[in-house]
């Protein structure tokens, strides 16, 4: 896969660049484990009832895929009084995952024709991570 690059004006530059220079979109385990120790927005694009029937990756916020557009273009009081958290600017980090990488990559796709720059994908998923550690109960 080429590098991500974001379209429309003033899209070229620095935001192209960080995607290409070392910022793969697909992260790793450890690659996820470093960047939460950042003050990255983690998403997770799965269903909810797959959230409560078999828990979440910690410090992630569910928004599930088919509300993610609209979630993107919320006006940012309505995001945080919906999500508990903070509407991510397009200039904010933000990570997408799901169960194994499939929707969590249509999200980076979302996110990026709506105009983020900083987007990735954790695209080992849900799947991935409880080989490492459990997931976190609601």
């Amino acid at each position: 896969m080429g590098c991500a690059s974001p379209s429309g004006p003033g899209a070229v530059g620095a935001a192209s660049r960080s995607l290409c220079a070392g910022e793969a979109p697909d992260l790793s385990y450890q690659e996820l484990k470093d960047l939460k120790k950042t003050n990255v927005l983690h998403i997770d694009v799965r269903e909810r009832w797959e959230i409560d029937r078999f828990g979440k990756i910690p410090a992630s916020i569910n928004i599930p895929l088919g509300e993610l557009v609209e979630a993107l273009q919320m006006d940012p009081t309505e995001f945080k009084k919906q999500y508990s958290q903070k509407m991510p600017s397009k200039s904010d980090p933000v990570v997408f995952s799901c169960l194994a990488g499939t929707r969590s990559k249509q999200a980076l796709g979302f996110a990026m024709s709506l105009g983020f720059s900083r987007v990735q994908q954790y695209a080992g998923g849900f799947e991935d991570w409880v080989k490492h550690e459990p997931p976190e109960k609601k």
